[in-house]
């Protein structure tokens, strides 16, 4: 395990900005409102490359304990119960707050060393900040603007030296072999419900008001021995829908977890069934590429004719991915997430299928057998062979000639052919069809002069 340092202190001071700072990433959300960061968010330091550690970007502590602000609190006090050293990021520019004097107590209680970091040093007087701040009576103290990366490399020098000695083979390991997992859908279906259920504890913030998750969280589980990256995203509201900056850019936030994942579980609230914008973003999933399973949720909640009425929309709606694997489950009380769990672990397999040449070309000659391609313009296509193109998803490369006039029927057929006779399940198959060229188009041979001549006595005759 990594060293931890945790970045704690009131709303806007700059924490995020420094995670950035110090992680070399755009992972955290930053934006001038305050409170945009609810959850913890963890990354990597490795500006110096022997000693890298973990950093954890924690939401503003406010000093209230109801509602939203209550339980961003709480997600900071976990991050610094769990830390080795805790930054205490103030606001130079505006000084000292009895909200900085609440959480310095608290970090006094914690007995974990705390390092202060001024920041937006260069909009205030730095003499005047650091007297202001003396007060409060630690000792290690940086001026710094994190915003442009002034007086970072000093407090991370600090911080080096501040951090216990890794034990031998602690180094950060590569796990190629962790399922990332993104869990997204619309606002207020229970993504956030469902990620603390599978951790078994409450990591991300879970609330019943809309839009609760802004940023991207990803955090990593071992569940009956295999590895999974959740990704718990903000949700994806229609585009008329979004007008303040910061749900804009975590909607982009929430795009780019989908490319970065491996499998996309959806999420639908079974009481309301598919909308417009579900079928949006499922068609994000779908351009992506990405492994696919649907999660119904809330389905403890439905009567027995709703739960009929809900299955017979979800098939009427989307019919587009009828490959995708349909899982009920109530993240509240944890039912259906075994099967659900089996789904991605289906679809995940099926996303990594690597098809073999000489057996992929046999399959599509008895699909042409079975079915041959319908001719156009009297012509029909002739498929020679196929070869594989790559995995997630499982790619089919196809040569013949006249495939470009192959109607999109006939290339839907040859999908289906192979998604049953490979059993693939929850994953999209892409078929590349590839039309060989004349060898001769671009080749000009020259006449002789006897037939130059010819050719000018056979004009001659037309001429008459």
């Amino acid at each position: 395990m990594l060293p931890l340092v945790a970045l704690v202190g009131r709303p806007n001071v700059g924490k995020s900005t420094l995670f950035n700072s110090l992680t070399r990433s755009r992972d955290a959300l930053v934006h001038d409102e305050p409170g945009v960061t609810r959850d913890r968010h963890y990354g990597v330091c490795r500006r110096i490359e022997d000693r890298p550690f973990a950093v954890v970007d924690t939401g503003g502590i406010s000093g209230e304990d109801e509602g939203l602000a209550g339980l961003t609190a709480l997600q900071s006090q976990s991050a610094i119960e769990e830390a080795d050293l805790v930054v205490f990021v103030v606001d130079a520019k505006h000084g000292p707050s009895t909200v900085d004097e609440d959480i310095l107590q608290l970090l006094r209680r914690s007995g974990k060393p705390v390092l202060l970091a001024l920041n937006k040093i260069d909009a205030a007087d730095a003499h005047e900040a650091e007297a202001e701040f003396a007060r409060f009576g630690l000792p290690d103290v940086f001026r710094l603007s994190a915003a442009h990366q002034r007086g970072v490399d000093d407090l991370l020098d600090e911080i080096v030296e501040r951090l216990p000695d890794m034990p031998e083979g602690a180094a950060e390991e590569d796990e190629p072999d962790r399922l990332r997992l993104a869990i997204v859908g619309r606002p207020n279906v229970g993504k956030s419900t469902l990620v603390n259920r599978l951790l078994g504890e409450d990591r991300v913030i879970a609330s019943d008001v809309p839009g609760t998750t802004r940023d991207s969280i990803s955090v990593d589980m071992e569940r009956d021995g295999r590895k999974y990256r959740l990704i718990d995203t903000a949700g994806i509201r229609r585009k008329s829908k979004v007008e303040e900056a910061v749900e804009k850019f975590s909607v982009i936030k929430s795009l780019r977890a989908i490319e970065m994942a491996q499998v996309v579980v959806f999420m639908i609230d079974a009481s309301e069934g598919v909308t417009d914008q579900d079928a949006t973003v499922l068609g994000q999933v779908l351009d992506a590429g990405r492994a696919l399973v649907i999660a119904v949720n809330k389905w403890d909640g439905l009567s027995e004719y709703q739960r009929e009425q809900t299955k017979s929309a979800l098939d009427r709606r989307l019919n587009f991915v009828p490959w995708a694997e349909h899982v009920t489950i109530s993240a509240k009380h944890g039912s259906g997430l075994r099967e659900l769990l089996r789904a991605v672990q289906k679809a995940h397999r099926s996303a990594g299928f690597q098809f073999v040449t000489s057996d992929l070309t046999r399959v599509i000659e008895t699909a042409v057998a079975a079915h041959q391609p319908p001719p156009v313009r009297g012509h029909a296509a002739k498929l020679r062979f196929a070869h594989p193109g790559g995995t997630h998803p499982p790619t089919a490369v196809i040569h013949g000639n006249r495939v470009k006039s192959l109607p999109d029927s006939y290339k839907r057929y040859l999908e289906n052919y192979l998604r049953q006779h490979y059993k693939l399940i929850g994953t999209p198959l892409k078929l590349e069809f590839r039309q060989g060229e004349n060898p001769y188009a671009d080749k000009v041979n020259p006449l002789t002069d006897r037939q130059i001549k010819q050719r000018r006595r056979m004009m001659r005759h037309v001429k008459r």
